[in-house]
């Protein structure tokens, strides 16, 4: 168990995280829902887990982020601006012209590692990453977090299939299983579950939690690694989470909200915060 004052510090700073999603998503047309389903996640690794410098970015013994899911750029953008890699004041230029907070991720940004968009990329960048990591005994992990809708991708299970073959054990697949992509439930278009017996197949630890239980997050990332294979968290969460008008719908992939249902979740996040 973690403490109580460790697991109300992250879960303070997962709503702040979450009320700068939504301000954003008042402004833009955007990809909320996966960026709330996986904002507590992305708080517990960059304030408790991941090991990373704001001040030098490029340092060599770094843990690698990689956000596969690139649509979810708001949650990573928050988490970084947050965690003090620029300017909070920066997140209100996203998608401005000439700006560096694109709608999907890029270099330009500090603490990106990789630009992604196109699904299906992010765990083979991973494995090639977690090899060289390996190759040279350097001691950087790599955390890949991934769509269940991109689990429909063939790249993914190629890359899945090596991973074990080399002992990766500095590598971490994180699965935001919100069951929806893109218009419609995942099961409504090409089934993946049940995932955790998939990877589990493929030879990885395999680790199954509430994605929004900031306990069962960190314990599951603080039982890492697993001595010669790589670990995949199939994390459930909820598309929209926060948000009532969008929890659980098509909608809540790509949307604006209106100033009512912003206000809204926002007066949600005051009360449990």
């Amino acid at each position: 168990m973690i403490p109580n004052s460790v697991a109300g510090r992250l879960e303070r700073q997962a709503v702040a995280i979450r009320r700068h999603i939504i301000e954003l998503a008042t402004e833009h047309v955007c990809h909320i829902g996966g960026a709330l389903s996986v904002a507590d996640l992305m708080t517990a690794l960059y304030f408790h887990v991941l090991k990373v410098d704001p001040a030098d970015p490029r340092r060599r013994d770094r843990d690698y982020l990689i956000l596969s899911k690139g649509h979810a750029v708001l949650a990573l953008y928050a988490a970084l601006a947050e965690r003090g890699f620029f300017p909070v004041e920066k997140l209100k230029t996203f998608e401005q012209k000439g700006g560096m907070l694109a709608g999907h991720p890029t270099l330009k940004v500090p603490g990106v590692e990789v630009a992604t968009g196109s699904l299906g990329h992010g765990l083979p960048i991973g494995v090639g990453i977690a090899v060289a990591c390996k190759v040279e005994g350097a001691p950087n992990r790599v955390f890949v977090v991934m769509g269940d809708g991109e689990m429909q991708e063939g790249s993914v299970w190629e890359a899945a299939l090596a991973a074990p073959r080399f002992e990766l054990d500095n590598l971490v697949a994180i699965v935001d299983h919100n069951r929806f992509q893109a218009a419609n439930a995942v099961d409504n278009i090409i089934p993946v579950a049940p995932l955790a017996d998939k990877w589990g197949s493929f030879r990885w630890n395999v680790i199954e939690i509430d994605g929004h239980d900031m306990a069962q997050v960190v314990a599951a990332l603080e039982r890492l690694p697993e001595a010669g294979r790589p670990t995949a968290i199939v994390a459930h969460t909820v598309k929209g989470k926060s948000v009532p008008c969008l929890e659980n719908t098509p909608r809540a992939h790509y949307t604006r909200l209106t100033p009512e249902e912003a206000a809204e979740a926002l007066r949600g996040l005051e009360v449990t915060s």
